[in-house]
């Protein structure tokens, strides 16, 4: 019953910033680990950072210094602050809620459109 609508992407030049925006429905966000995730043509969906239900954040080391993940949980919404952007960030960013199952964070809401990102001059 969950469903997610990513924002905020755009074109930007590099050493920008941007502010993408998650907006899931339902009641399940304040109970779970939210995860933004991004992917380009050709490669797998990686995990660029993640904010847990007690507030811990953990980031790909790639991000670590220049993005900040936050959430909302009043207006269901988590948020991903970039700044520095490098071209390689360029890629579609999703998020998602993440249960624990074992010792992983698993993505458990069907994948939305996501939102495009391009980093270039």
């Amino acid at each position: 019953q969950v469903q997610l609508v990513e924002s905020g992407g755009g074109l930007v030049q590099p050493g920008g910033s941007l502010r993408l925006s998650c907006a899931a429905s339902g009641s399940i966000f304040s109970f779970t680990s939210m995860g933004w995730y991004r992917q380009t043509p050709g490669k797998e969906r990686e995990l660029v950072a993640r904010i847990t239900r007690g507030g811990s954040t953990n980031y790909a080391d790639s991000v670590k210094g220049r993005f900040t993940i936050s959430r909302d949980n009043a207006k269901n919404t988590v948020y991903l602050q970039m700044n520095s952007l490098k071209p390689e960030d360029t890629a579609v960013y999703y998020c998602n809620a993440e249960a624990l199952r074992g010792y992983e964070y698993v993505p458990f809401v069907p994948w939305g459109q996501g939102t495009q990102v391009t980093v270039s001059s």
